[in-house]
């Protein structure tokens, strides 16, 4: 049936997003993160990274997140001459979260997840419909 394939690449979408802003989450929990020694680097932002695949069983294409790589851009630097891992000019480097960035990435990834829902929601009323049709 069409709509319960609709169904399901909505529903892997919605994991998908799900897994997205958890990983925001987490870059946004380490947006002030330091090391604790000089040389040392801070927390490394993440990216999640998505995959298409096969769901041979029913020949829908689904998304999945298969993991996350690191952000290589480069570290901020604060002057904290106080700080455990401040060098020997007095800065810290700073992770290479930007939270405007994240917070972009995480509407969008809200915007995602709504339009699966309302694709869930679509094919949930038509199949609804059809067999309210089919009782008559």
């Amino acid at each position: 049936m069409d709509m319960a394939k609709a169904m399901m690449i909505a529903a892997s979408g919605m994991r998908a997003q799900n897994e997205r802003m958890r990983v925001i989450a987490e870059n946004l929990a380490n947006v002030n993160s330091t090391a604790t020694k000089p040389g040392e680097d801070p927390y490394r932002r993440q990216i999640p990274v998505f995959e298409n695949m096969l769901d041979q069983s029913e020949g829908v294409r689904l998304v999945n997140m298969t993991g996350t790589k690191a952000d290589s851009s480069e570290f901020r630097e604060q002057l904290m001459p106080g700080h455990p891992a401040a060098d020997e000019r007095g800065y810290v480097k700073m992770p290479n979260v930007n939270a405007l960035v994240e917070m972009m990435d995480m509407r969008e990834a809200q915007r995602s997840f709504d339009a699966n829902v309302n694709v869930v929601d679509a094919a949930r009323s038509m199949m609804s419909r059809t067999i309210d049709l089919l009782r008559r």
